[in-house]
């Protein structure tokens, strides 16, 4: 089972840095997770969403005061600053901070010490790690509101996969995630690379509500709608909740049949996101307890912002059956 760092280490570094990357290399991930947003000229860069102002410290920046705007991002008003506004080297000026200071004070140790990576720099982070340890480290990014940039003019697909041939990525490099079936559609015919529908556990993807689409993200997890999935992607990645839902008491309940219909379906399941702090957490059971039960399934990945435990919980778990 892999073991797939959810933005890098993130629960123990600010997540999309360099540092959070390198610290979730060693500590045991199989696969690097960057969100991809794009720059005002077309390059992609690590950033959990477009709007920047919670993962950057571009709020103290005077020179750039004036780029504070109100946008409609898949439908929802947003005030911020945005990732598309500004050019990389305008970008290179700010550093990164900690998006949940509340909930990972350490992490502020942190803040403001590293540039935002651009998806070239994760990718040569992966291959020099993979060197360094001896084993391939891969990368997973997923591409951000890629409806939303398209209208902009800067078409995500496009420019994942000019990079993916420019850096020669192969195919056990490199995965790519989407929630928007129709980007995926996309990148099924621009490249042969392992692609991954990822499936909230609520509303609909937000390609499906722009062109009047009624289905919601459940009617992709009927039998007909997984069988669709497998046309363009190899994996399903649902929120976790979709595979052992909790119960009115916020502990774990009965698992779903979703990961053996999905398997039925010819695709693999990966599921998201396992963190370790209480907050997060079922309430009948501990971080290492959660992740056994999920391992039990039969999944082929899972997403963690603290891959050591994981990486170690897995390695129990497959030890022990």
């Amino acid at each position: 089972m892999l073991v797939i760092a959810h933005r890098g280490a993130s629960g123990y570094r600010p997540e999309h840095t360099p540092a959070a990357y390198r610290l979730a290399a060693a500590q045991g991930a199989d696969y690097l997770e960057p969100d991809l947003v794009a720059t005002l000229d077309g390059v992609l860069v690590c950033r959990h969403e477009n709007e920047i102002s919670g993962t950057t410290d571009v709020g103290e920046h005077p020179v750039f005061a004036d780029r504070r705007i109100t946008k409609i991002v898949d439908g929802e008003a947003v005030t911020g600053w945005f990732a598309e506004d500004f050019t990389y080297a305008e970008l290179r000026m700010l550093r990164a901070r900690e998006r949940m200071p509340g909930l990972r004070s350490a992490n502020t140790a942190y803040d403001c010490t590293e540039e935002i990576p651009t998806f070239d720099d994760v990718v040569a982070l992966a291959r020099q790690e993979s060197l360094r340890l001896g084993r391939t480290i891969g990368v997973i990014p997923e591409i951000k509101h890629p409806t939303y940039f398209r209208r902009l003019g800067l078409p995500l697909e496009e420019l994942l996969t000019e990079r993916i041939l420019a850096l020669g990525l192969r195919s056990d490099e490199i995965m790519i995630q989407s929630f928007e079936p129709t980007s995926l559609r996309r990148l099924a015919v621009m490249t042969r690379v392992p692609l991954v529908q990822l499936v909230d556990s609520e509303s609909s993807p937000y390609d499906f509500l722009r062109v009047g689409d009624g289905r919601t993200f459940t009617d992709l997890l009927d039998p007909a709608g997984l069988r669709e999935i497998s046309t363009y992607a190899q994996i399903l990645a649902p929120h976790k909740d979709l595979l052992i839902p909790r119960t009115p008491t916020g502990a774990l309940g009965e698992p779903t049949r979703l990961v053996d219909q999905a398997h039925r379906a010819g695709l693999g399941v990966q599921a998201w996101t396992f963190r370790a702090e209480r907050r997060f957490l079922p309430t009948n059971t501990d971080f290492r307890t959660e992740l056994s039960r999920f391992a039990s399934l039969g999944l082929q990945g899972i997403f963690a912002d603290h891959p050591d435990i994981a990486a170690a919980t897995l390695k129990a778990a497959s030890l022990s059956s």
